[in-house]
């Protein structure tokens, strides 16, 4: 048996995460990670002090020690200015995954090990084994509503080798009903919508904060002009609300196919399948990690370029220096610079990157 920092967020999942570690004889101790928005408190409602009480009751229930683990400045630095360096540099950062990477599974894991803990647990919906070798390999929950492998897919091995997963082979609704059970605090609480350290708010109203508008033309790919925006950061390739320009008469809405840093221009399309600068038929992926060993050779992989996306196929081929090129069996709707591509075989988590450059159909 182990001795495992359990991550309490204060939900239902890291809850019943740590309750099954319990159950399986491991010593646990559960830690909360106070992040930077909640001592700041500059825009959104973080509700961190209820989930502090949410998960501090939790544990007393379960009669383990409960701690609070202080990450604002990592936060800072690792989370948030990764954030809004992307925005302002053009592309669509995904705060989530770099979480897990750099602070779940990085400066926190750091804690534990240093505290003596031989694993960190969180409640992902997501599963880890090993291999014949010892190695570890990462494979999707068994919840196909829920799974969170997408959100893992930076992550190296030494990170998914300290990494536990108790909840990964239920299913939520299990989840909630093992709570209910224990009679955990938890059980009845619902889901949290947003990233802890923005809150409940708008990620556009949290860049307002932080970045000065840089107002430029709504202008379509003839170059008619239809307005004005407020700051290329605030709008994703692919967007459609929030505009506030009007549908055509066929009830076709527009749709942001391009951003045009040089000359501020936000070019928008109707939402067609065949509108140019919507669809993308390959990509090249950078900073590529594996989960495992480093692979060489390509092939043909499953490719998921977005949460709740199913698995795309598609060819893989190497380009040096942690780049690969990824081509489409079908053309990808609205893919941007800076979200993140997880490769799988099968239901198994192989690695990752970061869309750098993207090829639009013709």
């Amino acid at each position: 048996m182990a001795k495992i920092l359990a991550a309490m967020s204060g939900g239902v999942d890291s809850s019943v995460a740590a309750a099954v570690l319990l159950e399986q004889g491991h010593e646990v101790v559960a830690a909360y990670m106070k992040n930077w928005i909640n001592e700041e408190n500059i825009v959104g409602d973080c509700p961190w002090q209820q989930d502090i009480e949410d998960a501090r009751a939790v544990s007393e229930t379960l009669g383990i020690e409960f701690r609070v683990v202080n990450l604002m400045e990592d936060y800072r630095e690792r989370v948030v200015n990764y954030l809004l360096a992307g925005y302002q540099a053009g592309v669509t950062p995904n705060p989530d995954v770099m979480c897990n990477r750099e602070i779940k599974f990085g400066v926190f894991l750091d804690y534990a090990l240093e505290q003596g803990f031989s694993a960190v647990a969180t409640g992902h919906y997501a599963q880890v084994w090993q291999g014949e070798g010892g190695e570890s390999h990462l494979g999707r929950g068994l919840d196909p509503e829920k799974d969170q492998t997408y959100f893992l897919a930076l992550l190296r091995q030494a990170q998914a080798a300290r990494a536990r997963f108790p909840i990964g082979g239920m299913l939520k609704s299990e989840v909630r009903a093992r709570a209910a059970a224990l009679g955990l605090a938890t059980a009845g609480k619902k889901d949290s919508q947003g990233i802890c350290f923005i809150g409940q708010v708008k990620m556009s109203d949290f860049l307002r904060a932080f970045v000065a508008d840089a107002p430029g033309p709504m202008v379509t790919l003839e170059g008619r002009r239809l307005g004005e925006h407020r700051g290329l950061h605030l709008h994703t390739l692919g967007q459609r609300k929030g505009l506030g320009i009007a549908s055509n008469v066929y009830k076709e809405a527009y749709v942001v196919v391009e951003k045009r840093p040089e000359t501020r221009e936000l070019v928008l399309a109707f939402d067609r399948r065949d509108t140019p600068q919507l669809y993308a038929v390959a990509a090249v992926v950078g900073s590529v990690s594996w989960v495992g060993a480093a692979r060489e050779q390509g092939g043909r992989l499953l490719v998921q370029p977005r949460y709740r996306c199913p698995g795309q196929a598609a060819e893989v081929r190497p380009l040096g220096e942690g780049k690969w090129r990824v081509v489409f069996d079908e053309p990808q709707r609205a893919l941007s610079p800076g979200q993140i591509c997880a490769f799988y075989e099968g239901r198994e988590l192989l690695g990752g990157g970061i869309f750098e450059q993207i090829e639009r159909a013709s």
